[in-house]
């Protein structure tokens, strides 16, 4: 077995480092302050000039096609700088553009992908519902058809890009009676009649990514805009799920590379005692246990990363690396704020953005518990 990155994606990967530290970083600390989608929105159209947000689907639709795992290193160093810049990064990316390219038809892909590609467009994906969370099924935002048009009623929250969102995917019970199998999935677009973006949730971190409410009120949708086939909707949802998993999980990995970066530069400056921090037993202790953690997750995530690029089946891997680097990343990020004492928890340093930022990874795409029932069934076969 070969561990090591091609030259090629070794190329990709400081790329993408360089990119974060040049055109994020700078803008971190502001887009975390203020919540400021605007910088994000400008950066999102730099990396779709690169060629960033259509990194799996084809040059004909206006992407790259480069892959799953080039898709985690990119994602990787952008949540090194911001993971609200990379919350809105993979929404864009993966849940929408990917999404759409995997499940919709040539002329929807036509129409749709090279502008959400350029960041032109924003996209988000509708799904969550205020009573279907981890049980994203139960959705009862529902869709009727009524001869060239479905119309929609309810709503959907905690929608990533959601308040700034021109293009979507929505999920929404066109069969109510048959449960999972009765759902179908959407194209929505801003200026839809019946459709508006309600509340701007505020949230603890992943400042700078939009989260809210999208409201259907007898909300308007041709027969064209429905993607797949009709009460298919589940299908497209676990197709997806899985590789949904890594790119999402790959920010975790960037934070707490972050967290501990800061934390091991803090240790050979810090003077107590006499002597550096980093000198101390307990101190090398918890870096030699972050640096383990981090190892062990890259390693995880890059294999499903890889695995996905072979086609292969990865819903095991994918939630065991999904689990194992979120978790991580809140293990690596609270042990670095302890390393930097009172300052780590003020504002003077980014470590409260980094533990703060690290939390929504455990919840995100399916929340741990969720990832050991998958894995628990994948034993019990």
């Amino acid at each position: 077995m070969n561990f090591e990155l091609s030259d090629e994606h070794k190329m990709i990967q400081q790329m993408a480092a360089d990119f974060a530290d040049e055109k994020i970083a700078p803008f971190a600390e502001e887009i975390d302050k203020h919540d400021d989608f605007d910088i994000v929105k400008k950066i999102l159209k730099k990396m779709g000039e690169l060629g960033w947000l259509g990194i799996t689907i084809p040059e004909a639709y206006g992407g790259s096609e480069a892959g799953y795992l080039v898709h985690v290193l990119i994602a990787e160093q952008i949540g090194r700088t911001s993971c609200g810049v990379a919350d809105s990064y993979v929404v864009q990316s993966n849940l929408v553009i990917d999404n759409l390219n995997r499940n919709g038809n040539d002329r929807q892909k036509k129409t749709y992908l090279p502008m959400l590609c350029s960041g032109e467009k924003i996209g988000a994906l509708g799904i969550t519902e205020a009573g279907a969370g981890s049980d994203a099924m139960s959705m009862q935002l529902k869709a009727i058809k009524e001869s060239d048009h479905y119309v929609l009623n309810g709503a959907k929250i905690f929608i990533t890009n959601g308040p700034e969102v021109d293009t979507q995917l929505v999920y929404a019970k066109t069969d109510p009676s048959k449960g999972a199998k009765g759902i179908s999935a959407f194209i929505v677009e801003k200026g839809t009649k019946g459709f508006l973006t309600s509340r701007k949730i505020e949230k603890l971190g992943h400042k700078g990514a939009p989260f809210g409410e999208l409201v259907f009120e007898d909300c308007v949708v041709p027969l064209e805009n429905l993607v797949g086939k009709e009460n298919e909707g589940s299908k497209i949802v676990m197709s997806g799920l899985d590789k949904e998993r890594i790119i999402w999980t790959a920010p975790a990995l960037g934070v707490a590379v972050a967290a501990f970066g800061a934390a091991v530069q803090y240790s050979k400056e810090r003077k107590q005692f006499g002597q550096i921090i980093g000198s101390f037993q307990m101190i090398q202790e918890r870096l030699a246990d972050m640096a383990l953690d981090i190892e062990a997750g890259r390693l995880l995530l890059y294999k499903a990363a890889f695995m996905a690029d072979q086609g292969k089946n990865i819903s095991l891997e994918s939630s065991m690396a999904k689990l194992f680097v979120s978790e991580m990343s809140e293990r690596v990020t609270s042990k670095a704020l302890n390393i930097f004492g009172g300052y780590g928890y003020t504002k003077e340093f980014p470590l409260e953005r980094y533990f703060r930022d690290a939390k929504c990874f455990t919840i995100g795409a399916g929340t741990s518990d969720v990832q050991r029932i998958i894995i628990s069934r994948h034993i019990m076969k």
